[in-house]
């Protein structure tokens, strides 16, 4: 994510583009195409026309709104790597 040098450091962004938001939830950008596409994340406010950034606090209350893991859910998570 490029970083404005006009902003301190301690300062976030409050708009980010489409790879960051996708790392910010830590998912790819395509998993997060899908999210916005069922509505799991907002969808992306426009700047001059056709540029489009997302809104950090929207997505922290959407992250905040996903159902939580249920408990002892087995974590499959690598179940397609096979060690060698």
């Amino acid at each position: 994510m490029a970083r404005q040098t006009a902003l301190p450091v301690s300062l976030r962004p409050r708009l980010i583009n489409r790879e960051a938001a996708a790392a910010y939830i830590s998912v790819s950008p395509n998993m997060f195409d899908q999210l916005v596409e069922a509505g799991s994340m907002p969808p992306a406010k426009l700047l001059g026309g056709r540029r489009k950034a997302w809104d950090v606090e929207a997505l922290d209350r959407c992250v905040d709104l996903l159902p939580a893991d249920a408990a002892g859910a087995k974590d499959d998570t690598w179940s397609d790597v096979h060690a060698s």
